[in-house]
């Protein structure tokens, strides 16, 4: 048994899953906002909830998925959009709270480990995972193990700049980050709606759902998607040539563009340095609970065991 938590900016969800990765019970809370120690009790609160739930969960270690990473140099949280946790020692802290091991990555990475072990990635040796939502990042795995670098920024593919720029794409709108151009700022929900003005709300389901409703007629749409086809196949081309990965699985509200799977492949192959492109493009299995899945599996069969007979036998 493992437990799997997904810590998101608005809710909380957590896991009791079995060795098969069928999760046996389930319990949400909202994230509490802007407050670190609210927030480590409202992770203890759905554990506690899980294992209520579900006794044999009692001795299960923890995998948490967080909006950041943790510093492998300094043990902190750095790089979150939930800035309270950002230079705080969240898995020394839940470890000593939780009394039990607990592992810390990024959501992204969670998602891609979740459609490597047993989603849309499935059998494939190496698998890139792609989030196009409100931000855009990414995770790789290599042999169902996630890969995350000594600097724990593996997949950070959202915060390079959009490669081959056109001239009416220059410098390419600032980015929270401090540069201009980054690929999140042009295919994340958002960055859609401000590149191309279509007056949609700031969440990346409202672009989504409007560019899956759109006529044929509609030319500006039209336009706009193609342009999205190909600055999504220009940036994936680079994890390409760097990684060639077998599958890349695409998550987030944006991941709901059907057009996407037939397009970008047609599109990328110019830009990767290759006679041909065989990498496959796929829509992600699992939907929202890749994330918490994810996190679960970031402990395997055998360390799981390990625990929860170490915490049986005192």
């Amino acid at each position: 048994m493992r437990i799997g938590i997904d810590l998101g900016g608005t809710k909380i969800e957590g896991i009791a899953m079995n060795a098969a990765g069928k999760i046996i019970a389930r319990h949400r809370l909202p994230t509490p906002q802007g407050e670190y120690d609210v927030t480590l009790q409202a992770l203890a609160a759905v554990v506690d909830a899980l294992v209520e739930k579900e006794p044999s969960a009692s001795g299960a270690p923890i995998g948490i998925g967080m909006p950041g990473a943790v510093s492998p140099q300094t043990g902190l949280v750095k790089n979150a959009n939930s800035v309270c946790l950002i230079g705080k020692p969240l898995e020394n802290d839940l470890t000593s709270l939780l009394k039990r091991p607990v592992r810390l990555a990024n959501d992204a990475d969670c998602f891609a480990l979740s459609e490597a072990v047993d989603g849309a990635g499935r059998g494939s040796r190496s698998v890139f995972g792609v989030i196009l939502g409100t931000g855009v990042g990414g995770g790789f795995v290599c042999d169902n193990n996630l890969v995350s670098g000594p600097n724990a920024i593996a997949g950070e593919w959202g915060h390079i700049q959009l490669p081959w720029m056109t001239p009416e794409e220059l410098p390419g709108t600032k980015c929270y980050c401090g540069k201009h151009g980054c690929v999140e700022t042009w295919l994340s929900g958002p960055g859609f709606n401000a590149n191309n003005d279509l007056s949609l709300t700031n969440e990346e389901v409202s672009a989504h759902n409007y560019l899956s409703a759109h006529t044929p007629e509609q030319i500006e749409i039209n336009r706009a998607l193609d342009l999205y086809h190909d600055r999504l196949a220009r940036g994936l081309a680079t994890i390409i040539n760097i990684i060639d990965p077998d599958v890349i699985v695409l998550g987030g509200g944006m991941s709901n563009i059907q057009s996407l799977y037939s397009q970008v492949p047609t599109l990328w192959g110019a830009h990767v340095f290759s006679d041909q492109v065989v990498t496959r493009l796929v829509q992600n299995h699992h939907g929202d609970s890749s994330g918490v899945r994810g996190a679960a599996w970031l402990w395997s069969a055998d360390e799981a065991r390990a625990v929860s007979l170490e915490r049986a036998n005192g």
